[in-house]
């Protein structure tokens, strides 16, 4: 049996099934995610739930924004905010380490100690977004509807608001470091497919009272989808290979020959996050209209923003489409800058005695790496972009609304995650053969 090999489905569920480690990790991850499906559903005390989920239910952007809360903002429970004060802190945080020589340093040059202050600045930067984003939610739109609207009514709203975003952000590190891994990605994953039996529930529906007409638009839509996730799967796959040529050289007495191999670049090298990114910046406009309140001057500019750029349901957004496809192509570059750095990876190529064929080390392989990444980040944005608006416009075409707002958005995160899982457990079999053999 060869070590290094992929493993095989029937390998990676034996794994999973036998090994000790593994199935820790699974089910330490499984019951986390089932932790918070559960919070979402424990009411925020004090708020007349039926006449607040009346007035919001046609408000397009919270409709948008409900769909990565897994229902919460509907639903208004205590983990109503979710993951997105943390994806909006990271946010933040990445910019701030750009553009702040003190922080970029601490990030590349201090190792896992650095790494840990970053992750404690995101940490506090999280805690003030979310106290802000509650405090917004609750003064612009759920004070309306309370149903004892005194003082403390506020500070206790905002305080299990926040409370309940912090839980869910500790949640998802203990997926990462103690479960299989990506834990805020997969919270967002896990609320997107809560949402899909109702939609699919409503889908069959529709098609069973609109007749043949109604049949026929639902199956073109679905096979859009499918088309769709057949896209993301190959371009989340595809990488370019760049030959590389390691130098002959002697250890002791023995002789190691020239060797040649390939450096992989993906084509999309940000994953699924320009469109988490992208979609939490989206929020941000709602978000700050919140918490200047609605009925002011400038709230009600940044509704008339926030609604501009959010995509609608039934109809064709092109304000949305643009800069949701602007903020795509910006993350793309920023997440893949970040991920490689092209003067790191040629010193490290120089460092083992390996160079690309007809390019001279250093500047010169700098500069060709960095010209190849440029070329494949914006073949993998132009791709997302697309691939985010095409079902939005078939959407709008057949009419068919009933997946309220899951469109390519959703399912570039479903796919994405789904892939970063599956390759995440492959290494952990892969680390478990290597024990085997260790032991043996």
């Amino acid at each position: 049996m060869v070590r290094d090999k992929t493993p095989t489905a029937q390998e990676t569920f034996l794994q999973m099934a036998q090994a000790a480690g593994l199935r820790g990790r699974l089910l330490i991850t499984i019951g986390l995610l089932i932790l918070v499906r559960l919070g979402i559903f424990i009411p925020v005390p004090g708020i007349d739930r039926a006449s607040f989920a009346e007035a919001v239910q046609n408000l397009p952007v919270l409709g948008f924004l409900d769909i990565f809360t897994g229902g919460g903002l509907s639903a208004l429970g205590i983990f109503a905010l979710g993951i997105l004060p943390f994806i909006n802190a990271s946010i933040i945080m990445q910019l701030l380490t750009a553009a702040i020589p003190a922080l970029e340093d601490l990030q590349k040059n201090e190792g896992e100690a650095g790494r840990r202050k970053i992750s404690q600045y995101t940490r506090y930067v999280a805690l003030a977004w979310a106290i802000l984003q509650s405090l917004g939610l609750t003064i612009g739109l759920l004070r309306p509807y309370a149903l004892n609207p005194g003082f403390w009514f506020i500070p206790e709203t905002v305080l299990a608001l926040t409370a309940g975003s912090m839980f869910v952000m500790w949640v998802s590190e203990l997926i990462t470091e103690r479960g299989i891994g990506n834990g805020a990605s997969l919270l967002i994953f896990i609320n997107i497919v809560a949402t899909l039996p109702k939609n699919l529930g409503n889908t069959i529906e529709f098609a069973q009272q609109g007749g043949r007409e109604a049949v026929a638009q639902v199956v073109i839509l679905l096979l859009v989808f499918l088309v769709t996730i057949v896209g993301i799967v190959f371009v989340q796959e595809g990488t370019r290979r760049i030959p590389i040529i390691s130098a002959r050289r002697q250890v002791g007495k023995r002789l190691y020959r020239e060797r040649t191999s390939y450096l992989p670049l993906r084509l999309n090298q940000g994953g699924v996050m320009p469109i988490i990114f992208a979609t939490a910046v989206i929020s941000l406009p709602t978000s700050l209209a919140q918490f200047a309140g609605g009925d002011s001057g400038f709230g009600q500019i940044l509704v008339q923003f926030a609604n501009a750029v959010t995509p609608l349901r039934g109809e064709i957004n092109w304000i949305a489409i643009a800069f949701q496809s602007l903020l795509i192509l910006f993350f793309s570059y920023f997440y893949a800058s970040l991920i490689m750095n092209p003067v790191d990876m040629s010193q490290n190529l120089k460092k083992m005695g390996t160079s690309i064929p007809g390019i001279r080390p250093g500047k010169a392989t700098s500069n060709y790496l960095e010209q190849v990444m440029n070329r494949l980040t914006l073949l993998g944005a132009i791709f997302l972009a697309v691939v985010v608006a095409i079902p939005s416009l078939i959407e709008a075409a057949t009419r068919v609304q009933t997946f309220n707002g899951f469109g390519a958005t959703s399912l570039l995160i479903l796919v994405g995650v789904a892939i970063d899982t599956a390759k995440q457990i492959q290494t952990y079999v892969i680390s478990q053969r290597y024990e085997g053999m260790v032991k043996k």
